[in-house]
């Protein structure tokens, strides 16, 4: 099984990239997705963050109190605080989901996320994918897709990792300045080339 880490700002493409891998077969880990999902199941968890964030941190229904989370987290610098009680339990249920995928044969595994070179290049990738746009390209499709205002946009793309600084733990860079359908190709084009190292 290959496994290969995709990285990217938002904005970048990393989604359509990850979607259109899945179309080819591959088996990709959203980590964000599956993030918040931990953090709403994951019992142990959910009791860590109400110690640590206080009770508020989760609305009655059990649902997530994001807008709370995130001020907690962002306006008061607490990130790495979060960070250090959702990532353990993250890349444990990740660990658990690759050795059920290398069971079942898959041949192509993949983790998206936009923090995956935030310590260093993982030890445990064969390959290191980051899609990079150029910041305009960006923003206007996360206002597009988030219809959200440009300020709160550059405020993100400001707050994430310099990836050309961390272009050099790459292996491939894929720029993506273009069309859904050249980034497609793009994708299935590193995809097949992959398979055939």
């Amino acid at each position: 099984m290959i496994k290969v880490g995709i990285t990217g700002g938002i904005g970048s493409g990393k989604s359509t990239f990850c979607r259109e891998w899945e179309s080819l077969g591959a088996t990709v880990i959203y980590a964000d997705d599956l993030a918040k999902q931990l953090m709403i199941e994951d019992q142990e968890l959910v009791n860590s963050i109400k110690s640590v964030f206080g009770d508020q941190s989760y609305h009655k229904d059990g649902t997530l109190n994001r807008e709370f989370l995130a001020q907690e987290a962002f306006a008061k610098g607490r990130v790495e605080e979060l960070n250090e009680l959702v990532h353990p339990v993250l890349w444990e249920r990740v660990a658990e989901i690759e050795a059920e995928e290398r069971a079942k044969g898959t041949t192509i595994f993949a983790k998206e996320a936009a923090i995956l070179l935030n310590n260093g290049r993982p030890t445990d990738l064969d390959y290191v994918i980051l899609i990079i746009a150029d910041e305009q390209t960006r923003i206007q499709r996360v206002l597009q897709r988030d219809h959200t205002d440009s300020a709160k946009v550059k405020e993100r793309i400001k707050k994430q990792s310099d990836f050309m600084e961390l272009s050099r733990l790459c292996d491939y860079i894929i720029t993506n300045n273009g069309t859904q359908d050249e980034l497609k190709l793009k994708a299935k084009e590193l995809f097949h080339q992959l398979l055939e190292l």
